[in-house]
């Protein structure tokens, strides 16, 4: 296994160059100037501008400012934002926090929400509440993020305003957690963001969950394991969940990337400062150290969940050997 994933990491080497090689081009082709906030400034002479766009190296050809980037990826520099004016690494940091606490925990909860679910109306599919959940989870995938949001604030925010289950419209990032009220103010803030992307998420998972379970409730291998004697649960449980985690495992560790990317509506929608909100609002400024950080952090994300993905498939099923 160990010569499996050395190989793997070679591999997705040069993989990640290529790609931060297309973004980083496809990011200086296209149009908008990071100093075009000094251009519109009558106070800022053009030599100045110059200076400017000499000392954070925009003179130079795409190519040279490519090579510089790539061997201060190198030492963990990821650039200087032009619009915060600090470096990319301290500005994300900054963000994720928000992110987390909001889309980390969303999808942790609509794994939790999932599986459980996806596993009982499978065992059951002809039940009452088989039905409601088909119906809930339709619904989860079906309306768009942007949609159940606005809802959620139209029903906590404006029409329970002044009642004891209002909450807030705007997300407070300047919130620290220091006791238990700041805590319960946290959980209130994120409670709405958190509805939207764990309804979105686990709606598209337990689909998959109970249609994993359904193709192997019937197999030979199922029905030997009851022949055995053992009980329902342990038949599901130990038997056929296990076999149907395998496809489950590479739609929770291929679409954690795109939770991520994902978010970025629902972000916008309750003002959460987090990765995806500044992603768009450095597209819109142009400020490209930052936009090609986010991005690449994407793919790289995409590279190790796959690598993730992997070692959970020998752990569930040992006749896959990883060689």
């Amino acid at each position: 296994m160990a010569t499996y994933f050395v190989r793997r990491i070679l591999i997705a080497i040069p993989t990640l160059v290529a790609i931060s090689f297309v973004i980083f081009a496809l990011l200086a082709l296209a149009p908008g100037d990071p100093m075009a906030q000094f251009a519109t400034n009558p106070e800022v002479p053009p030599a100045v501008r110059e200076q400017l766009r000499a000392s954070l190296g925009l003179d130079q050809p795409m190519p040279v400012r490519y090579v510089k980037w790539l061997f201060a990826l190198a030492q963990g520099d990821l650039g200087w934002s032009f619009a915060a004016r600090m470096p990319v690494v301290e500005f994300l940091a900054q963000r994720l926090p928000q992110t987390l606490a909001v889309v980390g925990v969303a999808y942790l909860v609509s794994i939790i929400i999932a599986v459980p679910v996806g596993v009982f109306t499978a065992a059951r599919p002809k039940s009452w509440l088989s039905h409601i959940v088909s119906v809930v989870s339709m619904a989860g995938i079906s309306l768009p993020t942007f949609l159940s949001g606005t809802i959620l604030l139209l029903i906590f925010s404006v029409l329970l305003r002044d009642s004891p289950f209002q909450l807030p419209m705007i997300y407070d990032t300047q919130l620290k957690v220091k006791d238990f009220a700041s805590l319960l103010q946290q959980f209130r803030q994120s409670l709405m963001p958190i509805i939207v992307l764990a309804l979105f998420n686990a709606g598209a998972m337990t689909r998959f969950v109970r249609s994993a379970m359904l193709e192997n409730l019937p197999l030979d291998y199922v029905r030997t394991a009851r022949a055995k004697g053992l009980t329902e649960g342990v038949v599901i449980l130990k038997h056929t969940l296990r076999n149907s985690l395998i496809p489950v495992v590479t739609l929770v560790a291929v679409g954690a990337p795109a939770v991520f990317a994902g978010a970025i509506i629902t972000e916008q929608i309750f003002r959460v400062n987090g990765i995806g909100e500044l992603l768009i609002t450095s597209i819109q400024r142009s400020d490209t150290p930052v936009v090609m950080a986010i991005v690449f952090i994407f793919a790289v994300l995409v590279v190790l969940s796959s690598l993730i993905a992997d070692v959970c498939y020998g752990l569930l099923d040992p006749r896959i050997k990883l060689s």
